[in-house]
């Protein structure tokens, strides 16, 4: 890597830092400077604006765990099941999240917070990244691996949501990310109820009148 790209990645990194650990009001591309060892001036050398800096920032929050995600699975044999390609998933976007912690959060933290046109341009690889989780699902339930009347947007937005803060609360003392992974697949396709008490009327009690 050219010493210019290292001097690039260095300030990305800082950037992702303070963004995640003090958020947008409080990075200021003079204390990034400062933190990288260069003169606020040079900064404008890789990056023409804050608002340039904040956009590839958030945009590796994304970009990043999309890959290694796409990556695991194309690593699958073609006739592994779509339960085991969504666990594998699972594991690859949690240990994306993990590895690169500071941008995943930092586009989480202040996406919200951001000027639109920099949201705008975010949304894009969002939405390319909610597809691709989208067609895996569609792909499982046309598959018969997931219930045909199950909503999956709802499982969608659940299952990313839930992962994307795994920073805030995984413990690996307690849990590895396999079988976290393992955990959370066995909620989407078994369920949460044990099997021989589960109602087969949608979880209502019938009563019988006397």
């Amino acid at each position: 890597m050219r010493r210019s790209e290292q001097t690039r990645r260095r300030i990305l990194d800082a950037a992702a830092l303070w963004l995640n650990k003090k958020g947008l009001a409080e990075t200021s591309l003079q204390d990034l400077a400062d933190e990288v060892g260069l003169q606020t001036a040079s900064l404008y050398y890789h990056f023409p604006s804050k608002d340039a800096l904040i956009e590839e920032v958030l945009h590796k929050g994304i970009e990043i765990v999309y890959e290694d995600v796409r990556r695991a699975l194309d690593a699958l044999e073609p006739s592994a099941s779509y339960r085991e390609r969504v666990r594998v998933a699972i594991a690859a976007h949690l240990s994306s999240l993990l590895e690169h912690g500071d941008y995943t959060s930092a586009n989480i933290r202040n996406f919200p917070l951001v000027p639109e046109n920099l949201r705008e341009k975010n949304l894009s690889i969002r939405r390319q990244y909610g597809d691709y989780w989208r067609q895996l699902l569609q792909d499982a339930q046309k598959a018969g691996e997931v219930a045909p009347n199950v909503d999956l947007s709802l499982v969608r937005l659940f299952l990313v949501g839930a992962m994307n803060w795994s920073t805030e609360w995984f413990n690996p003392r307690k849990k590895s990310i396999d079988a976290i992974a393992d955990m959370i697949c066995s909620m989407i396709f078994d369920g949460i109820g044990p099997k021989e008490q589960r109602p087969s009327d949608g979880g209502q009690k019938r009563v019988t009148r006397r």
